[in-house]
């Protein structure tokens, strides 16, 4: 336990330019604050002390605004920035050296039973105000933008923009840890490719016309 605790203070450290200490971190945190009690709260849930387990994680969102559920499994290393207003389901898989901001949402469509919430991989950054919906994978080292609304599979090392969200390949390079604005628009990377498409057609279009005029 106190092993996981160290691992999930180095990670805030690591990728926080605002964190200053790790004292710090660990009485001021509230993401930190919140993934410290559902590591109770899940070890109650796995024992079968499931109204303790639920209190804790009650009690964790009273004070964090953050709500995880007890059932939810999370890796090592997990940093939630600022927090207030993420809901984590109960299902939901979470992989290590995870990164999440305010207002994410990894919960269920309402359709599914069972197995009903998304699974991170490793190193996955979730912006702010995204909402990650069903039962799918989200590949490691994949990035969901700022108000994405993801309701398919991400392959890892790519990136997930827009409402719903499209796909977007990144080279398979694992991008900065916290950017979670600088991303491809694929909108725009289609229409630079209909653009080029186009340009070529007139070069064809124009050789043939000259071709013509130097025949007659």
């Amino acid at each position: 336990m106190f092993k996981t605790l160290r691992e999930d203070i180095n990670a805030i450290m690591e990728r926080d330019p605002a964190a200053r200490s790790k004292l710090e971190v660990f009485f001021l945190y509230s993401g930190f604050k919140a993934v410290r009690s559902h590591r109770r709260a899940n070890w109650c849930f796995r024992h079968n002390l499931k109204f303790l387990a639920r209190y804790i994680s009650q009690r964790s969102r009273h004070k964090t605004g953050i709500e995880i559920h007890p059932g939810a499994q999370i890796g090592k290393g997990l940093f939630i920035d600022h927090g207030m207003g993420v809901v984590i389901g109960e299902t939901t898989v979470i992989g290590d050296n995870c990164t999440i901001y305010q207002n994410v949402t990894l919960g269920g469509t309402g359709k599914e039973h069972g197995k009903r919430h998304p699974t991170l991989g490793n190193n996955v950054l979730v912006g702010a105000g995204a909402k990650v919906l069903g039962p799918f994978k989200v590949g490691d080292n994949a990035r969901i933008a700022a108000g994405a609304v993801v309701l398919n599979e991400v392959p890892a090392n790519s990136t997930a923009v827009g409402v719903p969200a499209r796909i977007v390949k990144v080279n398979g390079v694992r991008s900065e840890a916290l950017d979670q604005i600088h991303v491809s628009d694929p909108v725009a990377l289609s229409l630079c490719g209909i653009e080029a498409k186009l340009s070529r057609i007139e070069i064809k279009l124009r050789n043939s016309e000259e071709k013509k005029n130097d025949s007659v």
